[in-house]
């Protein structure tokens, strides 16, 4: 007689256990604290203590301030908007996918739209989130000009805003100290002109980006402090802001347009708005032949910076890194904060830090 043939169960041990503790929570009828899910279920502590938490963390239990926990009625599943800056962009996509990952590790919707660096285009989004019932909206788009409008979409609905980089009215900003991170720029290039120019320059750059306003403007105004610090002897005509709107071909327009009738062999400092606005300034300098006239820094750390600072051979000295990994995690965790009624701070500062081929080279060799 042939075996009976023994059928595979497909199961998931950690999410068989959480049943078990949802089961006991709703079979109980009242609170229950730590040991006795434990004592009951049989499952290790220290699993119980952290499917607790995380059904804690995902709504489906409430803990009270004795520590005890009981199960609740499942909350409808969160849903945040994120406009982006724009899809062609290498910041604007790793921080569309630092916030997408860290949304699906907390059980929340995204709806994400982009903005394609265009007010009109901002404005429409904003309606389209409005007319989807998103509970908040995570706004990463640089025209000042147009962000009342879209704050007052938002407050009309009465969705609460999180603005992302560049200030927004009735927003929570989240983002870098724009001031702090161009002081660092602007140490850094005066310490290049010191060590490989001995203190020679003959121009300062700072290539902006004006539509975002003063408050990312001021990533030039801290590069130029920066540089004034150490090189105190330059004088003020010497410093020259351009407009590059963070982007590549307008920055290595400008640059360019800048170049023309000034003579070869003057030294020449560069702190730009980010490093997509770096990489069009490098392509001037290469395209007149004068990169070795030129440092650059720039803002951001996209990875075709790192890859022209790791060639040892760029005029690309250096970019403040944003940590964008980290704008994920902290942005969902922020959005929560205020549908839960807490009290965060208005500004939300990001750690920065500066990198360099030599800050990359030691990395590679720990």
């Amino acid at each position: 007689m042939p075996k009976a043939k023994i059928k595979r169960l497909y199961l998931i041990p950690i999410l068989s256990k959480a049943l078990d503790v949802l089961e006991l929570l709703e079979e109980n009828h009242a609170p229950a604290s730590l040991e006795d899910v434990y004592r009951k279920t049989r499952i290790s502590k220290t699993s119980v203590y952290r499917i607790l938490k995380t059904l804690v963390h995902r709504g489906y239990v409430a803990q009270a301030q004795n520590g005890q926990y009981r199960l609740v009625s499942r909350p409808r599943r969160l849903r945040f908007g994120l406009s982006v800056q724009s899809a062609e962009l290498p910041f604007s996509i790793a921080v569309a996918q630092s916030v997408t990952a860290a949304a699906a590790a907390s059980g929340v919707e995204l709806l994400v739209l982009d903005n394609r660096y265009d007010p009109d285009v901002a404005v429409r989004n904003a309606e389209e989130f409005v007319a989807k019932r998103v509970d908040l909206v995570l706004e990463f788009q640089v025209e000042e000009h147009v962000a009342p409008r879209v704050s007052h979409i938002f407050k009309k609905a009465d969705i609460p805003l999180v603005a992302i980089d560049v200030p927004h009215p009735n927003a929570t900003y989240f983002g870098v100290d724009n001031f702090e991170c161009g002081l660092e720029a602007g140490s850094l290039l005066a310490q290049h002109a010191l060590r490989k120019w001995k203190g020679k320059v003959d121009w300062v750059l700072g290539v902006g980006l004006a539509e975002a306003g003063s408050f990312v403007q001021s990533r030039i105004t801290g590069a130029f402090d920066g540089i004034r610090e150490r090189l105190a002897d330059l004088p003020a005509d010497r410093f020259v802001q351009i407009e590059g709107r963070g982007m590549r071909q307008p920055s290595q327009l400008a640059v360019t347009e800048f170049l023309r009738g000034r003579r070869k062999g003057e030294r020449i400092l560069v702190a730009t708005a980010n490093d997509t606005s770096a990489l069009g300034v490098l392509a001037a300098a290469r395209d007149s032949g004068r990169e070795q006239d030129f440092a650059i820094v720039g803002q951001d750390c996209i990875p075709e910076v790192l890859e022209e600072m790791r060639s040892g051979k760029s005029a690309i000295i250096g970019s403040v890194s944003h940590e964008v990994e980290t704008y994920g995690p902290r942005l969902i965790q922020l959005g929560i904060a205020l549908l839960r009624g807490y009290t965060v701070p208005p500004y939300n500062y990001v750690r920065h830090r500066t990198v360099t081929a030599e800050t990359l080279g030691a990395e590679q060799q720990t």
